[in-house]
């Protein structure tokens, strides 16, 4: 099968100031202990700011930058015998691809990258951290809001069976497509604006998450579009956290209930993907 168009990679952007990379391009990761200790340290003396815990270079790290991958797990497409392959570097991007008839479960499409891996570790998200995400996104004409479900970003906690507690959605509300990240377990928004100016073109996601409990977590939003602040947007009180930590996923999934227009073939890109940690 052929894949649809995407626009080419472009060279990773050079991290100035204080932020230390390895000489493979894979940050220096602290230990979880040395990374609490960092932070303890910024906020008595304000000497220390975030410091940079991941950043894989699709090139050279590929598909290890990342603790797992879930890519039709049901070998529902294959090739002749062969599965097919829907999450893959392109062009020195990450590349996401979904088909109509992939199929991850009964009623749903998954297509996913899952947890940050670096220094030979995979890194946690837990209880009282601070924590700020920022990638740029590509999405086509062919990535359609959806009635039901559909997800490119996901918080959380690892195991079978756990439902979300933040996503990014592509949704219909009004009869309008809307990109939205949501505190789900919460109920309501973090932040929302209209899809379709933002497609076919690399924009910015900036997310900061303050890791709690019980309303005492934080989720924070800006998409940037050429420098230009599209939306932005900052969500106190939601719940963060199920106990043993938390976990990001990248990637297409989605129901398959919503009408066959809005789940045809299609595909999502990804570059420039960084983790700090610390406020």
């Amino acid at each position: 099968m052929s894949h649809p168009h995407a626009p080419h990679g472009r060279a990773r952007r050079t991290v100035l100031g204080s932020l230390v990379l390895a000489a493979a391009g894979t940050p220096l990761l602290l230990s979880r202990g040395a990374a609490d200790a960092a932070v303890k340290a910024a906020g008595r003396t304000g000497a220390l700011g975030p410091k940079l815990m991941w950043s894989p270079n699709p090139l050279t790290d590929g598909l290890r930058g990342f603790e797992g991958i879930e890519d039709d797990r049901a070998n529902s497409h294959l090739a002749g015998k062969r599965p097919v392959q829907h999450i893959y570097v392109q062009d020195g991007v990450y590349r996401f691809d979904m088909h109509r008839v992939d199929r991850d479960g009964s009623d749903r499409q998954r297509t996913e990258v899952k947890g940050m891996h670096a220094g030979k570790q995979n890194l946690e998200m837990d209880l009282g951290q601070t924590w700020r995400i920022t990638y740029d996104l590509f999405m086509p004409d062919s990535l359609k809001g959806c009635d039901h479900f559909c997800h490119i970003f996901q918080l959380k906690r690892p195991g079978p069976g756990t439902g979300p507690l933040v996503t990014m959605s592509l949704r219909r509300k009004g009869g309008r497509e809307e990109i939205a990240l949501r505190a789900f377990s919460s109920g309501g928004d973090i932040a929302s604006t209209a899809l379709a100016p933002l497609r076919n073109k690399w924009i910015n996601i900036d997310m900061t998450f303050r890791i709690g409990d019980a309303g005492k977590g934080m989720g924070k939003l800006v998409i940037t579009d050429g420098g230009r602040t599209v939306v932005s947007g900052t969500r106190e009180r939601i719940d963060i956290w199920l106990g043993d930590r938390i976990r990001p996923k990248w990637g297409i999934y989605r129901s398959i209930k919503s009408p066959a227009s809005q789940i045809g073939d299609t595909f999502l890109l990804i570059r420039d993907m960084r983790a700090f940690l610390g406020s």
